[in-house]
C-alpha cells in the first residue's frame, strides 16, 4: 500500500478549484491501495469522511507548519501529492533534501499566467525538485516545456461532478427572457466588469453572477450606474446551487484573462452550455466553433457574445455539443489516471533509491 499525504483540504464545503480536484480524487482512490493524508478545517465531505485508510488533520489558526511536519516524519509518506507555494511545502522539500526522505513528489501545475511570467520562486522551486509533474490541459504542459524546460509533464484534466452538473430535462429552446451565467470570483483577472458592460447593452437579457471578491461592491456599483437593473448578484454558491443556475441559463459568460484550465467551463459545458471565453489560455474544455466560442480579443469577444443571443438555434446546438464533448472528463476515468500515476511515481523512487544504496 502506497501513503500519500496530501496539504489540501476535505471538507465539504470548500469549493476551491484544487481542493476540489484533490476531493474527487482521492475520493475515487482505491483505499486499499493507497491511504491518504490531508487536512480539513470543518466538516469533512462524506465519501472522504468514510473512506478506509484516510487520516484528516484539523487545520488551526497557528503553528501548522511544524505540527503537519512533526506529523510527517513521524510517520514519511511514500508519496507528497500536489505541493503549493507555503511555508509548509518549502520547508518539506529542504527536508527530504537533506534527510534524503523516501517521499516522492508529485506536482500539478494548474495555474494560468506561464505564457507571459514565469512562475514565483515557491512555484518554481516544488515543479523542479518534484518526480514527476502533471498539467491540467495541453497548453500548460506546453508552456511547462518552452518556459522551464520541463520535458516529460504528463497531462491530467480536472473532471466534472456529474452529481451537480448536467443538461437540463427539458430542452432550453423557447424560454424567454435568455438568462447569461457568470460564476467565479470576482477578482480583477476575472474581468466582472466586462459582464456588467454587456448587460448594460442588452438590457431584455438576465445577467447573472454567482462569486464573491473583493471587487463585489465596486460591480454592484458599477451595475447601479449602468442602470442594469437586470443583472443579479447571486453570492457565492456551492456545487449543487451552482448546477441549478447552470441548468437554467441559456449561456456562460467568462471573460477572464489570467487562469489555468477553470473548471467552470467544464461545469459549464456539462450542463449544456455554450460558452464565451478568451482564448488566450486555451482551454480544452471549449471547441471553439462547436461547442462555444473563444475570443482573442474584447471586440471578438462582445461579437461572439452577440451572436449567441439572438441566435437560439446556435446556443442548442451548441450546448448539445458541448454536453456530448464532456463526456471524455469524467472524474473516475480521470482518479484512475491519478491513481495509475501515484503507483509509477514512487515506484520509480525506490527504484531509484535502491540502486543508489547499492552503489
Amino acid at each position: 500500500m502506497i501513503t500519500l499525504f496530501t496539504p489540501s483540504f476535505a471538507d465539504e464545503a470548500n469549493s476551491n478549484a484544487q481542493n476540489l480536484s484533490v476531493k474527487e480524487t482521492v475520493a475515487r482512490l482505491d483505499p486499499m491501495r493507497i491511504a491518504v493524508t490531508m487536512l480539513h478545517e470543518g466538516a469533512v465531505d462524506p465519501r472522504i469522511a468514510v473512506r478506509p485508510n484516510t487520516r484528516l488533520i484539523r487545520w488551526q489558526k497557528h503553528g501548522n507548519t511544524a505540527r503537519l511536519l512533526w506529523r510527517i516524519l513521524r510517520d514519511v509518506p511514500d508519496l507528497y501529492f500536489f505541493p503549493r507555494e507555503g511555508p509548509l511545502d518549502s520547508a518539506f522539500l529542504s527536508l527530504r533534501r537533506h534527510l534524503r526522505l523516501k517521499t516522492a513528489v508529485l506536482s500539478y501545475v494548474v495555474s494560468g499566467g506561464l505564457d507571459s511570467n514565469l512562475y514565483l520562486p515557491a512555484r518554481e522551486r516544488h515543479i523542479r525538485e518534484a518526480d514527476a509533474v502533471f498539467a491540467n490541459n495541453t497548453y500548460l504542459a506546453q508552456l511547462l516545456k518552452e518556459k522551464m524546460g520541463i520535458e516529460a509533464a504528463g497531462i491530467v484534466y480536472d473532471g466534472v461532478d456529474r452529481r451537480y452538473f448536467y443538461p437540463p430535462d427539458s430542452a432550453r429552446e423557447g424560454r424567454s427572457p435568455v438568462i447569461v451565467l457568470y460564476a467565479g470570483s470576482l477578482r480583477p483577472m476575472k474581468r466582472v466588469p466586462v459582464v456588467i458592460r454587456q448587460a448594460a447593452r442588452w438590457p431584455n437579457v438576465h445577467f447573472r453572477i454567482a462569486g464573491v471578491g473583493e471587487e463585489e461592491a465596486m460591480c454592484k456599483n458599477l451595475a447601479g450606474e449602468l442602470g442594469c437593473s437586470n443583472v443579479e448578484f447571486l453570492g457565492h454558491l456551492q456545487a449543487a446551487k451552482l448546477g441549478e443556475e447552470m441548468r437554467r441559463a441559456d449561456i456562460f459568460f467568462f471573460p477572464s484573462i489570467l487562469e489555468g484550465h477553470p473548471q467552470v467551463l467544464g461545469q459549464a459545458a456539462a450542463s449544456g452550455l455554450p460558452a464565451v471565453a478568451m482564448g488566450i489560455y486555451h482551454p480544452d474544455y471549449v471547441v471553439d466553433g462547436t461547442t462555444g466560442f473563444l475570443a482573442s480579443t474584447d471586440d471578438e469577444l462582445s461579437l461572439r457574445l452577440d451572436q449567441l443571443i439572438a441566435q437560439r438555434e446556435l446556443r442548442i446546438a451548441m450546448g448539445e455539443a458541448a454536453t456530448g464533448h464532456m463526456r471524455k472528463f469524467d472524474w473516475d476515468p480521470i482518479s484512475k489516471i491519478w491513481q495509475d500515476a501515484f503507483e509509477q511515481v514512487v515506484a520509480r523512487r525506490r527504484n531509484h533509491r535502491a540502486s543508489k544504496l547499492s552503489m
